[in-house]
This record gives structure tokens, sequence and C-alpha cells, in this order.
């Protein structure tokens, strides 16, 4: 009786010993599974405004600039709402990337303001909204987004 005990106490202490110190890497990959603002990357992103898609130095500004900002919250959409976050009536041309996210295509409608910058994600059916604080996004000096807001 004292050798099943024994083993299964070593094999508990091992499982807790596992699941309470995992390497850096499965815990970054478990942590980007759920994170909502995650980075983009220049090689898979088609940044487009107005219809237009930006290339070279343009798409990887925006795209730095993107991946910089700094998330503030997370906006709920009801049901029946959808099109006011994808076509809000005092804003204009939202900048549009599309890119991967694993398998998904995932599109993101930027929206800037002069207070922040709203994220609107599509990705299958779904849609989650956010909020950003990104000076650079915000500046309207930027020739890339000044031309067409």
């Amino acid at each position: 009786m004292t050798l099943p005990v024994l083993i299964l106490t070593i094999l508990i202490s091992l499982v807790k010993l596992l699941v309470t110190c995992l390497p850096t890497d499965a815990v970054n990959w478990i942590i980007s599974k759920f994170k909502l603002h995650s980075e983009l990357s220049d090689a898979n992103c088609i940044v487009t405004i107005d219809g237009k898609r930006l290339e070279g130095e343009d798409k990887i500004q925006v795209i730095n600039y993107f991946n910089e900002a700094i998330f503030l919250k997370k906006n709920h959409i009801f049901p029946g709402n959808e099109q006011l976050f994808l076509h809000p009536e005092n804003n204009g041309t939202p900048l549009v990337i599309d890119t991967k996210s694993g398998k998904k295509d995932v599109r993101l409608l930027v929206h800037i303001y002069n207070d922040h910058v709203d994220v609107v994600k599509q990705y299958k059916k779904k849609l989650v909204a956010y909020s950003l604080l990104s000076d650079s996004l915000q500046e309207r000096s930027m020739p890339v987004i000044r031309d067409f807001v």
C-alpha cells in the first residue's frame, strides 16, 4: 500500500512542477493565443488606405507605429451594433490591414481620432474592437495618412 501512494505522490509532484514552472517559450506561446493587440510583421501584411495599397517605407512605418501603440481598453460590441464599429459616422477613411494570424485571415480596420485610435479586428465571423494610444498614428503630419484623412 505504501508503494502506490509514494509513486502517486511523486507523479503529482512532477506534474505540479511542470505546470507551475513552464519554460519561457511555452508561456509566451500560451499568452500569444489570448493576446488582443498582437504584433504585426511587414512580411505578411497588406496595408491599404482608400483602396490604395501602401508599399515600401510607408507600409513599414505604419506597421511599426501600430506595433508600438499602447493598448487602452476593449470595446464591447453588442449584437446589432456591428455597423457602428465598422463604419463610424464621424471618421474619415480607415487604414485597412489584412494579415494572417496562424491559419486565420485577419482584417484590422484602424480608425484614427485626435485622442485615440480605434481598431476593429475581423476574423472568421467575429468582430473585436479595442482602443489604442499612439501619438505617431494620431499625428496628422504623417504623409501617408494626411493625404486621405
